[in-house]
């Protein structure tokens, strides 16, 4: 299975965190989002060429304001893995270093103008070429924070300043750390994206080799390898887009030997079981059997009001409905099936986590 190189965003509760993954994911680079407070072993797993810290909501002075791993800038020095703070995570890096964040005498919300150093590594000629800055050499960017970084920790240079004169950027290049009070991820930044880019692949050495056609043969691959030539694989159907997608890669992957069970359980939309089904067999040619237990379900359900009755009910009853036909199936192919499909969106685990 090919490997990408992997960049981690840390979630420090931004609303634009997701959107941080997207432009990197757009540049070509698989990107991973962890919540703040991971342990550093999970994000050592994943060997990262790069780290985003992302911005959010709190103020580093807060009580219990996020931080970040325990061990994470030993690691971070050891391997010399580039990291990039974005507003809170710039100031986060700012007051761990040595340096002083306090309250902005004059906050910073909207689209504001910058001016960059032109000699620094953040906003050095390439960045500067594929940009093209206005004159005189000013950046228009999206600011949204009421703390700034007052000193930058001792072995940091500022990169670049707010029409205010408020420390916008700064960096390290021997720490191979960096700092944007801005957000590059928001379109509202002129070249926010051709800054991560430049980050990712100028400063970090990233080659931008992941793409959402290479992560669908590398998923098919590793279901191929997973299943052999010989087993069988159940799959529960509920007309969703999670289940669907998996399914369609799992037989994909082995064909036939996957086996799709779809439940009516009486609670569908009116005509939905047999545009479900069309879907599934016609459009999708997926091999699935539909299991009408409609009347069981709706029999539990008779004069149940908590929702959360209700809903540990349809849950129990799922199960034993799919047992049921979990046997019928072992049955029909003389053993029971080895593997059980499970398709979760992205979004399930971002919540999960």
């Amino acid at each position: 299975m090919v490997s990408h190189s992997t960049v981690v965003i840390l979630d420090y509760g931004s609303q634009y965190t997701q959107l941080i993954a997207r432009r990197v994911r757009e540049i070509g680079i698989y990107s991973r989002i962890l919540p703040a407070d991971v342990q550093l072993g999970r994000i050592q797993e994943l060997s990262p060429r790069a780290v985003i810290l992302s911005g959010g909501p709190a103020s580093v002075y807060d009580d219990n304001a996020p931080g970040l791993p325990d061990g994470f800038l030993e690691y971070q020095g050891s391997c010399s893995v580039p990291t990039l703070g974005i507003c809170y995570g710039m100031q986060l890096l700012a007051k761990l270093l040595g340096g002083k964040v306090e309250r902005a005498q004059k906050r910073e919300y909207g689209r504001m103008l910058i001016r960059p150093e032109p000699t620094s590594r953040l906003f050095e000629a390439s960045w500067a070429k594929a940009v093209k800055p206005q004159s005189p050499w000013v950046v228009a960017v999206w600011m949204s924070h009421g703390d700034e970084t007052s000193v930058v920790p001792q072995g940091f240079r500022i990169s670049a300043r707010s029409a205010s004169g408020a420390v916008s950027a700064m960096e390290s290049t021997d720490l191979m750390l960096f700092g944007l009070q801005y957000h590059p991820e928001v379109a509202h930044t002129d070249g926010g994206t051709e800054m991560l880019k430049h980050f990712l692949i100028g400063i970090a050495g990233i080659k931008p080799d992941w793409s959402v056609v290479s992560i669908l043969d590398e998923q098919v691959a590793a279901v191929r390898a997973a299943a052999g030539h010989s087993s069988h694989v159940m799959c529960a159907l509920s007309g969703g887009v999670d289940s669907a997608v998996a399914a369609v890669l799992v037989h994909r992957a082995i064909g036939d030997r996957l086996h799709c069970v779809f439940v009516d359980h009486g609670l569908l939309r009116h005509r939905e079981r047999e545009r479900v089904m069309d879907l599934f067999k016609q459009r999708l040619q997926l091999p699935v059997m539909c299991m009408d237990a409609s009347v069981r379900f709706l029999s539990l359900l008779r004069g149940v009001t908590d929702p959360e009755e209700k809903r540990k009910i349809i849950g129990h009853e799922f199960i034993s409905v799919f047992e049921e036909a979990a046997e019928s199936l072992s049955a029909e192919i003389g053993h029971a099936p080895e593997f059980l499909v499970q398709g979760t969106l992205y979004p399930d685990v971002v919540e999960s986590s």
